[in-house]
């Protein structure tokens, strides 16, 4: 079984001024993140601007990444689709690219019909096919379907379930779901306001879309949690809570890029219909930034 301890970032995509697909820019942010105590990166997930790419272009960055990841990294492919016969093709696309699992977003737009019986046959049916280990990922910001510990109690049973990325917030749903599942299943977080909570709970670690601007300030923290040291986790765990909400639901993913390059990566624009941030926005977050650079010395 694949071991998930640690953190992974859900990387960005890169775009150019044009609006194509910047290759090279993703391969020069993930040689820096090479450099970092980061456990892997997910690539085509939600804040990888994933429902915006054509899935020719998730190809190409798959590839892309699986050739500028150091070995050491564990990569990790978003191939959910709504219908469970592509999400199957996707994953299986993936794995003939040597990634070593899927992660599976919930099927969302017949939201009244994704009963807990639809997604458990759903994630079994994609389970018995897919070539690699798989994911459940619960995201209901976005879909506005939960999975919840009963769900994780039916599939966590099949040998290719191995874990889930949990990105409700919600600490007691995470902790409800370690109970439900066998010990061996591997949860993950995607939440950076309940990083310290969660872990503390039993997650396992945590895919951050904060880590792909501060990863070596969310290992810190993933690394006092882990040593035992939970007043030096929880401290530097508060460091989080602003970067969350701005980059979370204040800017989204439009910040978290003009983030990335004022801090040496290559943020650039989202694809539209998503805008840019404009001027006061990018004031709050030069602020923030300065801030955060006061307080850590481990931000790069």
């Amino acid at each position: 079984m694949v071991k998930l301890q640690g953190i992974f970032a859900p990387l960005t995509t890169p775009f150019a001024s044009d609006g194509s697909v910047a290759l090279s820019h993703l391969r020069d942010n993930i040689k820096r993140y090479n450099k970092t105590g980061l456990a892997g990166y997910a690539i085509n997930g939600s804040t990888s601007e994933s429902v915006l790419l054509r899935w020719d272009e998730v190809y190409r960055i798959w590839e892309t990444a699986r050739e500028a990841a150091a070995p050491n990294k564990i990569l990790i492919a978003g191939s959910g689709a709504e219908s469970t016969t592509e999400t199957i093709e996707h994953t299986n696309r993936a794995a003939s690219l040597g990634y070593a699992l899927a992660l599976v977003r919930t099927p969302s737009f017949y939201k009244p019909a994704m009963s807990e019986d639809a997604l458990a046959e759903h994630y079994l049916r994609v389970a018995d096919a897919a070539r690699i280990p798989i994911l459940v990922y619960s995201v209901p910001i976005f879909t506005h379907v939960t999975v919840e510990a009963p769900l994780i109690a039916r599939v966590s049973k099949h040998a290719n379930i191995i874990g889930m990325k949990d990105s409700s917030g919600n600490v007691q749903g995470v902790a409800d779901i370690i109970a439900a599942a066998p010990k061996e299943f591997q949860t993950l977080v995607g939440s950076a306001s309940t990083l310290y909570e969660s872990l503390e709970k039993g997650a396992v670690g945590a895919i951050l879309a904060l880590a792909c601007a501060f990863p070596e300030l969310c290992v810190e923290i993933y690394e006092a949690s882990r040593a035992g040291e939970s007043a030096k986790a929880h401290s530097l765990a508060q460091q989080l809570i602003a970067p969350a909400k701005m980059f979370g639901p204040q800017y989204g993913i439009a910040g978290l890029k003009y983030a990335l390059d004022r801090m040496g990566y290559y943020g650039g624009p989202p694809r539209p219909p998503l805008l840019p941030v404009g001027e006061h926005a990018r004031h709050e977050i030069d602020a923030l930034l300065s801030n955060l650079m006061a307080q850590s010395a481990h931000l790069l």
